[in-house]
């Protein structure tokens, strides 16, 4: 790693801890909108429906809109809670607007950017929506170690795409062999640094079993002062 001038981080799951701070956005916005639903048996069915939604957004096969909509919609549906197409609209809005507001990070974050910000450059490449992501930076208190923020919405594609790597490595000044990228998703943000000939750290918070990997993993942020 001793070329490396610029780190690239991806935000939500990696430094900022989108579960935690997702859950509370929920539960703030069920409480205005005086819903009375079980939290946790509704956050147990959007998770793995928001993921997939996810999916699709990010292979551009459903629009913005489709997401919000479409995860809120069917996760109502599959625990038979009845709900205006007008109730869940409100409650796709006041999410996004509640969310950022919330600053829970990994454990280790303001330790390892510390460490970090004096020997090289740090960016951050998204996939989160545009409005909300430079906002979770600041009321998180991170915003200032990051020089470039690229968010796939101002590309125009998604990561993996090699389009959104290439337009971070331009905006930085960077190029692939002096790079590296971290982050959560193995599809979006490894894979699709490796394949635009960066090196690729995951950060494998839950501990899940890779099989065959040819990428390096970390457990927890701190371990990256093993190879930066």
């Amino acid at each position: 790693m001793a070329k490396i001038e610029h780190v690239f981080f991806d935000l939500d799951h990696t430094l900022w801890d989108f579960e935690k701070n997702s859950d509370l956005a929920f539960q703030k916005v069920f409480e205005k909108q005086n819903i009375t639903i079980d939290l946790d048996k509704f956050l147990e069915v959007y998770k793995p429906l928001n993921l997939e939604f996810w999916r699709l957004y990010r292979e551009e096969k459903i629009t913005k809109s489709e997401l919000r909509y479409s995860r809120l919609k069917n996760t109502f549906d599959a625990i038979d809670f009845e709900i205006s197409d007008e109730v869940i609209d409100m409650i796709a809005i006041e999410y996004i607007d509640f969310l950022p507001h919330f600053n829970h990070l990994f454990d280790g974050t303001f330790e390892i950017l510390d460490y970090l910000k004096d020997k090289y450059n740090l960016h951050i490449i998204t996939n989160g929506f545009e409005e909300i992501q430079a906002k979770k930076m600041e009321s998180s208190k991170i915003l200032d170690y990051f020089d470039v923020i690229v968010t796939s919405e101002s590309v125009g594609v998604k990561k993996p795409n090699p389009r959104v790597f290439e337009f971070a490595l331009e905006k930085a000044n960077a190029n692939a062999n002096n790079s590296i990228m971290i982050g959560d998703s193995i599809e979006a943000d490894i894979y699709g640094a490796i394949n635009s000939g960066i090196k690729a750290i995951h950060c494998n918070f839950e501990k899940e079993a890779i099989e065959n990997s040819d990428f390096e993993s970390i457990t927890a942020l701190h371990e990256l002062k093993q190879y930066l």
